[in-house]
């Protein structure tokens, strides 16, 4: 696939060198560079339910025959490993009844994840024919676009690539959260209303914020809401270790920090570049308490 060039360069998921990370870099780099410009930018956020159960063996084949050239003892090889699969529930001495497996990519797999993106790769072409910006990360797809002031022909070809997109989610088995396909609006907050106002009467409904892979977006793009959320839940896990690290080793109570604390301070924290001094300093903060609470320091010790 990487030798051939077959991904989507907008594919971010499973993919080596690409994360969430990059890929809200590149959406957020986007949507400050509209804002430079004065212009209004809508970011969709579409949901899809239960993405890799739902995948359609024949479709699948026939992406890998006719989209990457897999043909010929390779093809069939495939087909051996995608189909013949039984599930059933067991509890104890009991097993219900065996059923196949008719849809769905093996989950936890290495090839689970390829085969997914393999089976997505169509899906470039419908954004690209309305002339909407995306990034994909594995199932989360997201279309946005900027939008001048007077000119809101791009939010008619935002909801009819929408439409398209939920069609052709349709025709190849996928399911499309509509009830959780959120909407959020950026730009001059005088042209923000002007735009969410057409984008109502879309049936399109704004929101001012969204986790978008795990992190929290606003509609200011100040990651306020964010950093209050990783405060929150650090302050909540710090408390719960302190409780408790009286038995625990001083090794095994730094690894609960790195696992609860840590990895919520570093998970895409490339975005943080040019935080207001609040945020950085709410930040610091957590990190400080983490050090008092490994090394037994009272607040006023240092």
């Amino acid at each position: 696939m990487v030798q051939n060039n077959l991904f989507n360069a907008l594919q971010s998921g499973f993919r080596a060198h690409h994360s969430t990370e990059t890929a809200l870099i590149k959406i957020l780099n986007d949507l400050h560079l509209n804002n430079d410009e004065s212009k209004t930018s809508v970011l969709v956020l579409l949901d899809l339910s239960a993405a890799f159960d739902t995948v359609d063996h024949d479709v699948l084949l026939y992406r890998l025959e006719a989209w990457v050239g897999v043909t010929g003892s390779v093809l069939n090889w495939l087909k051996s490993y995608l189909q013949d699969r039984d599930y059933f529930v067991s509890l104890g001495n009991y097993e219900s009844e065996r059923t196949k497996m008719k849809c769905g990519v093996p989950q936890g797999s290495i090839l689970g994840p390829l085969l997914f993106n393999i089976y997505m790769l169509p899906l470039a072409q419908i954004m690209e024919y309305y002339n909407i910006d995306y990034h994909t990360y594995a199932d989360d797809t997201q279309l946005y676009i900027s939008v001048s002031s007077h000119d809101y022909s791009p939010l008619i070809s935002l909801c009819e690539c929408i439409n398209q997109v939920k069609e052709w989610m349709c025709q190849n088995f996928l399911q499309l959260n509509t009830d959780k396909t959120e909407v959020i609006v950026f730009g001059p907050k005088n042209e923000r209303s002007k735009v969410i106002a057409h984008l109502d009467s879309m049936s399109l409904k704004a929101t001012n914020q969204a986790r978008n892979l795990g992190v929290i977006i606003d509609s200011d793009l100040n990651f306020n809401n964010h950093i209050k959320s990783i405060t929150k839940s650090s302050y909540y896990h710090l408390k719960n270790i302190a409780r408790i690290k009286g038995f625990l080793s001083t090794q095994d109570a730094e690894k609960l920090v790195h696992a609860f604390i840590f990895s919520r301070l570093d998970y895409c924290n490339g975005l943080f570049t040019g935080l207001s001094k609040k945020s950085i300093r709410q930040l610091q903060l957590i990190q400080n308490a983490a050090a008092r609470v490994l090394t037994n320091t009272k607040k006023l010790d240092h």
